[in-house]
């Protein structure tokens, strides 16, 4: 394998996704080569299935493809064994998902603190500096029940930021809140990822939203198109 140029965060070479449904298997993205920089914004768009999930997944370790080759920042995150993968997970990525994923017995503190208990580290203070970051200091002992959906996706971005990762995924992370609330999500998204200098993809089928990163990126039938 060559060698990547080092202000590559994420790259993507010739990927193969597809999936068995009865007895027809689905190619979902069809050799897909992406390079994602160190610190940069990039927006994943297209129509409803074009394979822009099966792509974030993929580039953030969700899921294996069945061809081609993930690297995140020169390493080929599938070619190490699921404990490396894990750790690699744990601690250079974040996620922030549509339906939010918080833990319903914790509260917004205790869900902000989860990335940092699987690591076996104590990390109250900075759950808290977080919690307070999202405008949710006054909040923190609030169980995901008697929060708003926007307070659900804010503890949830708290939460992508525990470890301090490089590098954050986003999979349609407006797309269960109404219109205002999303662009305040979205907002304070970029604002912490850009004062930090992480890396950013994001999916979404909102147009006007991605007109506000550095690249945006147009999958169709599992190919990119731009």
């Amino acid at each position: 394998m060559s060698a990547i140029p080092s202000d590559i965060a994420v790259s993507a070479k010739d990927v193969v996704r597809t999936f068995q449904i009865g007895e027809n298997r689905v190619e979902v993205l069809k050799g897909v080569t992406l390079d994602v920089l160190q610190g940069e914004t990039l927006f994943l768009v297209g129509p409803s299935g074009a394979g822009k999930t099966s792509l974030l997944y993929t580039l953030a370790g969700l899921e294996k493809p069945n061809g081609g080759e993930v690297l995140i920042n020169g390493q080929s995150l599938y070619r190490l064994g699921r404990r490396e993968q894990a750790q690699v997970r744990n601690t250079s990525m974040g996620y922030v998902f549509q339906s939010f994923f918080l833990l319903p017995e914790l509260t917004a503190l205790e869900n902000v603190m989860v990335p940092a208990l699987i690591r076996r580290h104590q990390a109250r203070d900075r759950a808290e500096e977080l919690l307070e970051r999202v405008g949710l200091g006054g909040r923190a002992h609030h169980l995901p029940s008697e929060l708003s959906g926007g307070e659900q996706q804010r503890v949830a971005i708290a939460r992508s930021l525990m470890n301090d990762p490089a590098i954050l995924f986003a999979d349609e992370p407006t797309g269960n809140l109404d219109t205002a609330t999303g662009n305040s999500v979205m907002d304070l998204l970029m604002d912490l990822v850009n004062e930090r200098k992480r890396t950013l993809v994001v999916v979404t089928h909102d147009q006007s939203l991605a007109r506000v990163g550095d690249r945006k990126v147009t999958l169709v039938d599992g190919r990119i198109v731009n």
